[in-house]
């Protein structure tokens, strides 16, 4: 081991808003940025600090609610010469190896104990061990919503990354609906966004998250991508990240993954929006894959919380020369 990521434990005052919102979720503060994970992670943080990344890789990486799994479809479909056929047959988080999922301890913490046996026979890789992932063949294909700095330390020097940003204001209503439709959460969106904000939600800080990520843009092996960008001109961000991964398309394959990516066949689409979540997930919520859309985050905000989101956009990134597209209503 060559580099060790700081585990802090929680206070008591934080424990306990967690616990309250989360159903119990112990969870700890890794690594300088402070990010909110399952107090289990610690088991494996060095590990996958140092495993080693390949130069075959191709790492999809994003802060949850993000567009996550559309982008993983697209990546892996460029990847394999638009094998619609196989990736129809093959469900995504079987193409995939979630990073930080395979762990069966760090699944009980997360109350997911009744996904496991799912997620063994969905997911056979992830769900084994560090060795597994680590010995895995190539090519591997990873997803993950670790944060740069906990990631593997020569992964931007071997493997091709991308990283999706999105509104945060979307992802917090994104993520919200998730949570409850997976039992976590049984608050109001008002209380989410609190807790939100105040980085008491798995994986955050989000802002600091994303400027990890935007920090490393320039490097000739990432690719940073809003998900507005996305949503705006698709056949343009197909052939954007087709270029990244050194892969050729020509207009009518574009215009055929914009067929298949489009929300409502995405929707349908049993290998990256499988049923059984239907049998095991809150069948009064929204499901795992919605609407898709930007900018919805106005039908959830009143004018104080929309007030408060500007200020905290604009404190959080103030001299990084981030900003998000295609939203006025964003002055800094």
């Amino acid at each position: 081991m060559c580099d060790k990521i700081k585990v802090k434990n929680l206070d008591p005052a934080t424990h306990k808003l967690i616990n309250d919102g989360f159903k119990g979720l112990i969870c700890a503060r890794f690594g300088d940025g402070g990010y909110l994970l399952p107090a289990s992670y610690a088991d494996d943080a060095d590990k996958f600090r140092n495993m080693a990344a390949r130069p075959d890789d191709v790492w999809v990486t994003t802060f949850p609610r993000s567009g996550t799994t559309w982008t993983q479809e697209l990546v892996w479909l460029l990847m394999n010469d638009l094998d619609f056929t196989t990736a129809s047959k093959i469900p995504l988080n079987s193409r995939y190896i979630t990073l930080e999922r395979y762990n069966v301890k760090y699944q009980k913490e997360l109350n997911l104990d009744l996904l496991e046996p799912i997620l063994r026979q969905e997911c056979s890789i992830q769900m084994l061990s560090y060795d597994a992932i680590n010995n895995a063949p190539s090519p591997r294909f990873f997803k993950t919503h670790i944060a740069f700095s906990l990631l593997p330390l020569n992964l931007l020097d071997s493997a091709k990354v991308l990283y999706v940003a999105r509104d945060p204001r979307d992802v917090a209503v994104s993520l919200y609906h998730h949570q409850k439709l997976t039992w976590f959460y049984a608050g109001d969106f008002k209380s989410f966004w609190n807790l939100f904000i105040n980085d008491l939600v798995v994986r955050a800080p989000y802002l600091t998250h994303l400027k990890e990520a935007w920090a490393l843009r320039q490097h000739p092996n990432m690719l940073f991508i809003f998900y507005e960008d996305m949503k705006k001109d698709l056949p343009s961000s197909i052939k954007r990240v087709s270029d990244f991964l050194g892969k050729e398309v020509k207009d009518e394959q574009i215009s055929k993954l914009c067929e298949h990516l489009d929300i409502e066949n995405f929707r349908k689409n049993e290998s990256v929006h499988p049923t059984w979540r239907d049998k095991i997930f809150n069948p009064d919520a929204e499901p795992f894959v919605r609407k898709g859309k930007s900018g919805g985050w106005r039908e959830y905000f009143d004018e104080e919380m929309a007030s408060q989101a500007q200020r905290w956009l604009r404190e959080g990134l103030a001299g990084s020369g981030l900003r998000f597209p295609h939203d006025s209503s964003l002055t800094f």
